[in-house]
């Protein structure tokens, strides 16, 4: 060991003495500020010579839709959230110099919705359809140097505005990056970080790196320098290679001593840093961030992380985040992604297309496995809705989307997003695509057949698995070779072609139908999307078959098919945030089927699966007027619960998303029949109205399948208060009382500090109180903010599936009392005085947030 670091010096010493030769080549600007912006087709914007003064001055990430706002006309559908797509275009002028001359520069969008066409000087870069990869265009051959500005232009073509069964935003959602190297450099995305081996004592670092070279090719050595730092910047590990220069690749294996492993519970991450050095002079460096682990599926044990048996407890996740829709800040995931680890949650599904850097930064940190997914659609379409879920309705013009190109463009999409979130630890699950049988009729008349009694669509049946009454229907009802498996097998084999460390994964709708197809068998785990009814004959027929609830409905009933079950993996519930589209009619612009709403504040769905998914005792209750309720009682039969369908024309269906129809107060009128429901993870719970008890409850005793405790309870002004205990012993609390006036304001903010970069956000959240602190639900009214100081608004949001305010103003309508406020800082030092005034009314507070 003492050797290890005598020659880690001596490695020190002489890079730093090579590093007087010549600076370091990578620069990488961030290219996100100062572009000119049009709503609307200019056909000649592209041109260098184009005038664009009277164009809008904004920074990207943008959102036009968001901006836009909601509308019930127009060219809007419900599917995509009843916003506005378009054709928009971006324009940026910047300059070079002499000194920029001899190097390869590069410009990447992290993500542009959609269909989008980049210019150099009026020179055609590319298009690229799909609007959540991310790409990289080489600038070199068509810049200036001479002092005179270069142009970029962008049409961003998102005319086709329901191309998707939910929200998607329209523009350059995500950051720009111009990336400056010297002409021999590590290509983009050109290290690859695995850990083949791993135990407590030692792990094995396995690094593939691919240069490229501009230039000619001469006799000059070529050496890799390999440094490994922990996170608080110590070497851990060194090593330096001299590769062939005209290969230009190298792998190498470096081993680590007593790593620290990345962990659900202990995200350690570590740093590599690869420097190029071209006869001892610097040429190129490039930090990758990674973690130490090891995980695996068992189709009898299910998941294991760093050798632990876990359950994942997973939700899906869109990619957009309220009142800021595509265009979503990290400091905005690090909130969100903070709220999820709050309850429980390990792991994320991108549902159902690849999200941002940012968020797969967030999750490595946070320590969230993610199932990175890839398609919602291949070759063919699925339905949009045009004015409510279900209707299917969407014209074909408007609901143009990405199978039209699929065939050109799914291998170069795929593999682009593995190449770029391949060194993320977080990653354990490449998806190649989601229920993506309901695009192949034969799929779902195979299954009716064979399922007499049952709908494909209905969620409710009994499975049947039997291949031999499978097989010969299925045969009849296809012509040629199943389309569905030709594809899958392709994806699975370009996923492979970049990495062979993590499985594949698909969100099947229709198992039984998938294993003998031979969908189910092209995969490494087999996704099953709302089928908890199959696990055990999945199970029984397919013994090797590793089983996941890739999407499930977040109920207790389909957790306890999940922990009385080793063989099962875990779930994803839908969703971990409400989000926007998929719904309808107007004004449903989206769906709160979610643990959080669109603004953040926990839903009682959340405080439900907080109870199951953490160990510490927590009790929450929230009430429902008898007459409104599924449920109701009886001295004879008890508790009965009745399915409540939404009125037509929504899809009868979505019940089965939809939680209790529940209030978070204790405010009704003078003896009115009140159903009290109690989530808790405490053996028993009592609960007490204004101090007098009306019973106590045992949860083992609870004989409903949905593990919640329930009174019916004649309403009274006061308050209402539940206890949970364990072995007798008080381990919570939680109290409603009933609502006064308003008497005053509560701002606070998520924090107190943020840094003046121009990017981090304090979430500031605002609620209605009457004088003794209680929440006011029953009289929402509107909110105005003002702002001082070094920070700005980028959104209000009151969490509301119904609410259609505009999002990008100063003032809201709360709905059950809260709103929130995202105030983003500037690049400038100092305070930001944020203060919230109730609508006629004198009643105001503030709060400050530091910038520095």
């Amino acid at each position: 060991m003492r050797l290890f670091y005598l020659l880690l010096s001596i490695l020190s010493v002489f890079s730093s003495c090579t590093n007087n030769n010549e600076g370091i080549s990578r620069v990488i600007e961030d290219f996100n500020y100062d572009w000119r912006f049009y709503l609307g087709d200019e056909p000649e914007a592209y041109k260098l010579s184009f005038n664009d003064t009277n164009w809008t001055v904004l920074n990207v990430p943008h959102d036009w839709s968001i901006e836009e706002g909601y509308q019930k006309e127009g060219e809007t559908a419900a599917s995509s959230g009843f916003v506005p797509g378009g054709i928009g275009w971006y324009r940026k002028s910047f300059l070079l110099t002499e000194a920029d001359k001899n190097k390869q520069i590069s410009i990447q969008f992290d993500g542009v919705y959609n269909n989008s066409t980049v210019w150099i000087n009026g020179k055609l870069l590319g298009t690229r359809p799909n609007g959540y990869i991310s790409f990289i265009y080489d600038l070199t051959p068509h810049l200036k140097y001479d002092g005179t500005p270069n142009m970029i232009a962008v049409k961003v073509d998102h005319s086709a505005y329901v191309d998707s069964r939910w929200y998607t935003g329209s523009g350059i959602y995500r950051n720009v990056k111009l990336i400056k190297t010297g002409l021999l450099h590590i290509d983009h995305w050109g290290v690859q970080i695995t850990t083949p081996k791993v135990s407590k004592e030692l792990a094995e670092i396995n690094i593939k790196t691919i240069l490229k070279n501009a230039g000619e090719i001469n006799d000059k050595e070529i050496t890799l320098d390999y440094l490994i730092v922990d996170e608080n910047n110590v070497a851990v590990a060194r090593q330096r290679e001299t590769i062939d220069n005209k290969s230009l690749s190298d792998e190498v294996t470096i081993q680590m001593n007593t790593p620290k492993l990345w962990s659900i519970e202990t995200p350690n991450l570590y740093t590599l840093k690869v420097e190029v050095y071209q006869d001892d002079v610097l040429v190129d460096d490039v930090s990758e961030t990674f973690g130490i682990r090891t995980f695996n599926f068992d189709a009898n044990t299910g998941f294991s992380l760093n050798g632990k048996h876990m359950k994942i407890k997973g939700v899906n996740l869109h990619h957009d985040a309220g009142a800021v829709g595509a265009a979503v800040p990290k400091s905005i995931w690090e909130y969100r992604m903070k709220k999820l680890k709050s309850i429980g949650t390990n792991a994320i599904r991108f549902a159902h297309n690849p999200h941002s850097p940012e968020l797969l930064e967030v999750c490595d940190e946070l320590g969230l496995l993610v199932m990175n997914e890839a398609f919602d659609e291949w070759s063919e379409p699925k339905a949009k809705s045009k004015v409510y879920l279900g209707d299917n309705a969407a014209s074909k013009e408007a609901s143009k989307a990405y199978p039209e190109v699929f065939n050109e463009w799914a291998e170069r999409d795929l593999k682009d997003l593995i190449r770029r979130d391949f060194n993320h630890p977080s990653v354990f699950m490449w998806s190649i695509g989601n229920e993506i049988e309901w695009t192949y009729p034969h799929y779902s008349e195979t299954f009716n057949e064979v399922n007499p009694n049952s709908s494909a669509a209905g969620y409710q049946y009994v499975p049947v698995y039997d291949a031999k009454k499978i097989a010969p229907v299925f045969e009849k009802n296809i012509d040629s070779i199943d389309p569905l498996v030709t594809i899958a097998k392709k994806l699975v084999k370009w996923v492979k072609e970049e990495d062979d460390t993590r499985p594949t994964v698909c969100g099947s709708v229709l198992p039984s139908i998938g294993m003998v197809s031979g969908y189910g068998t092209a995969m490494d785990v087999y996704g099953f999307n709302y089928r908890q009814a199959d696990y055990d004959i999945a199970h029984q027929t397919y013994p090797d078959l590793k089983i996941l609830g890739s999407e499930n409905w977040g109920t207790y009933s389909e957790w306890k098919e999940v922990i009385d079950r080793d063989f099962v993996a875990g779930i994803f519930a839908w969703t971990g945030f409400a989000y926007m589209g998929e719904a309808g009619p107007w004004p449903r612009k989206g769906l709160n089927i979610s643990f959080f709403d669109f603004a953040g504040f926990k839903t009682p769905r959340g405080h439900f699966f907080e109870t199951l998914w953490k160990k510490e005792p927590k009790v929450y209750m929230v009430t429902t007027p008898n007459s409104e309720s599924e449920f109701s009682y009886t001295e004879k039969d008890g508790w009965k619960f009745e399915m409540q369908l939404t009125p037509p024309p929504v899809w009868n269906m979505l019940r089965l998303w939809e939680w209790y129809k529940v209030y978070p107060k204790w405010n009704y009128k003078n003896d009115e029949a009140i159903i009290v429901q109690a989530y808790t993870n405490c053996e028993e719970a009592e609960l007490f109205l204004n101090g007098t008890s009306l019973g106590k409850q045992k949860l083992a005793d609870v004989v409903e399948d949905d593990h919640i405790l329930k009174w019916l309870v004649p309403y009274t002004d006061g308050e209402l208060k539940i206890i949970g205990y364990n072995n007798g012993i008080k381990a919570d609390e939680y109290s409603l009382t009933s609502q006064k006036e308003i008497s005053k304001i509560e701002i606070t903010t998520n924090k107190t500090t943020i840094d003046a970069d121009g990017y981090d956000v304090a979430v500031i959240e605002v609620k209605l109180l009457d004088q003794k602190g209680t929440l006011i639900t029953d009289n929402d009214t509107k909110i105005t903010f003002s702002i001082e100081g070094e920070g700005k608004n980028i959104g209000v949001d009151n969490g509301w599936e119904m609410n259609t305010q505009p999002h990008k103003t100063n003032e809201i309508i709360t709905h059950n009392g809260k709103a929130v406020l995202y105030v983003q800082s500037t690049k400038n030092n100092g305070n930001i005085n944020i203060k919230a005034l109730v609508y006629d009314k004198n009643i105001e507070n503030e709060v400050t947030v530091v910038s520095n």
